[in-house]
């Protein structure tokens, strides 16, 4: 019998995320026949009143079940393992799955336990939720704690953003297509944007932000996953061990950071309060002289043959206008201007809302002359009749019941992108006076991340334009 054991089952992620992700798994018959859920948390709960607490479907809760044990103490694994048996009906059940729901300090502790238990046997698998350290020396001490418990095929860092449609479609996009690959190059493209936002503040969460930033909660880990998903070359056949390679190669290829691009090629803010939106100061558990930012912009580089000379724009932030996670290709301009043509090419792969891409090109406008309007040719998944897209979450919980990695981040993966953003945190622990920009809530960020455009010209894609109290815009 299959078994998911989800560690911090009376948190928030649980009952919003892993829950309705098993629940749209169990209603398509893509769990395994015999199954069981079995919530482990500090809360006291009964099986009856966490089922409650779920609110699952009455068919569904039947197979939920829970524990109150304290996941930092060892001794509560050995009634761990006999809960385990008595659910499953094995004397010592391996088919199990561990979902580290928990927060970050506990992730390497549980494992510890685990094999102390002896609950680390060879089919036992377990999911890691991010962030897997919080700088380089921490994440390879995690990586040895791992590495001692399970093999690295048995370990799943999970990264929903890989789990959304139009992130793997990136690659069919590319791959599946005679028409894109071949332009896919600095040749053809002058530089790309990545942008994740959302319009909601820190949400009583302050005590985890404040240790952790904008760079640690999204850069190094979702936003450098989807550079790499842009930049990767095509893996020799598409297996999980190749497709991984390739990623860890971008990763390995980015240009290390000077002190000049520190200064010059990073921008971070933190929002202030506009209107009836709160700062982040203002917020709970927020420090009044919080440096920590809320949004940041950064261009990178890759050298390689592909990409040298091809700056890629990342930014993230809290409190934006609007919620958005996309990548916009800019192609180069046509070699000799005939026409007059208001822009160059531009494709947009949009991983939320309303998942699709965007192609822009220019076309003739009806009439007299040769007035050239740039057009878009556009596709979203809701107009698939119908088919649904498919829950983050449930996509990866699935290739984990079944064995395949291919979507979740390998340990050198993760070190190899820590070891490119260390210096920015190291930076700016010493120096403190390194500036911090404020934005009003509401707002695209600090206007000092526009100059990261200038040298194309150019303005971030902003799905909707709201650069209102440019007054309160200010250094922190």
């Amino acid at each position: 019998m299959f078994a998911m054991i989800i560690f911090g089952a009376s948190g928030d992620l649980t009952k919003r995320k892993l829950m309705p992700a098993l629940y749209s798994l169990y209603k398509e018959q893509r769990l395994p026949e015999q199954f069981v859920v079995l919530g482990v948390a500090r809360t006291h709960y009964t099986d009856e009143s966490f089922r409650e607490h779920i609110q699952p479907e009455e068919t569904f809760g039947t197979h939920l079940h829970y524990l109150s044990m304290d996941p930092e103490q060892p001794e509560g694994y050995a009634l761990l393992d006999q809960r385990l048996q008595a659910l499953t009906g094995e004397a010592q059940p391996d088919n199990l799955l561990f979902y580290l729901a928990t927060p970050p300090s506990l992730y390497g502790v549980i494992p510890q336990h685990l094999k102390s238990a002896g609950l680390n046997r060879p089919d036992t698998r377990i999911i890691v939720e991010k962030p897997f350290g919080y700088n380089l020396p921490s994440a390879q001490q995690l990586n040895a704690v791992y590495a001692s418990v399970f093999e690295e095929r048995q370990i799943y860092r999970i990264d929903h953003f890989l789990g959304k449609e139009t992130a793997q479609n990136i690659l069919a996009m590319r791959f599946a297509n005679g028409i894109f690959e071949p332009l896919w190059n600095r040749n053809y493209i002058d530089y790309v944007e990545v942008t994740a936002v959302e319009n909601l503040g820190i949400e009583q969460r302050g005590g985890y932000y404040e240790g952790s930033g904008a760079l640690r909660d999204m850069v190094q880990n979702h936003l450098i996953q989807l550079v790499a998903l842009t930049a990767m070359e095509p893996p020799a056949r598409f297996t999980a061990d190749l497709f991984r390679n390739e990623v860890v190669k971008v990763y390995e290829s980015l240009t290390p950071l000077t002190t000049e691009d520190l200064n010059e090629h990073i921008v971070r803010g933190q929002y202030t309060a506009a209107g009836a939106k709160a700062g982040y100061r203002d917020e709970q558990n927020v420090a009044a002289d919080s440096r920590t930012e809320t949004y940041i912009a950064m261009k990178i580089g890759i050298d390689n043959w592909r990409w040298n000379g091809v700056p890629f724009y990342i930014r993230t932030g809290k409190q934006m206008p609007t919620k958005v996670t996309e990548i916009v290709v800019h192609f180069r301009e046509a070699p000799h201007r005939m026409f007059s043509y208001p822009g160059a090419n531009t494709l947009i792969l949009r991983l939320q809302p309303n998942e699709g891409m965007v192609l822009k090109f220019g076309m003739k406008q009806p009439g007299s002359g040769f007035n050239v309007k740039q057009v878009e040719m556009d596709f979203t998944y809701d107009r698939l009749g119908g088919i649904p897209v498919g829950d983050a979450y449930a996509r990866l919980i699935e290739d984990c019941i079944q064995g395949d990695p291919t979507l979740f981040t390998r340990s050198d993966a993760v070190e190899a992108s820590w070891r490119f953003f260390d210096p920015v945190l190291d930076y700016w622990k010493e120096h403190p006076e390194a500036p911090l920009y404020g934005y009003p809530a509401g707002t695209w960020g600090p206007l000092e991340s526009e100059a990261l455009m200038h040298e194309h010209d150019a303005d971030w894609t902003n799905p909707c334009k709201n650069l209102t109290h440019t007054e309160e815009y200010c250094e922190l």
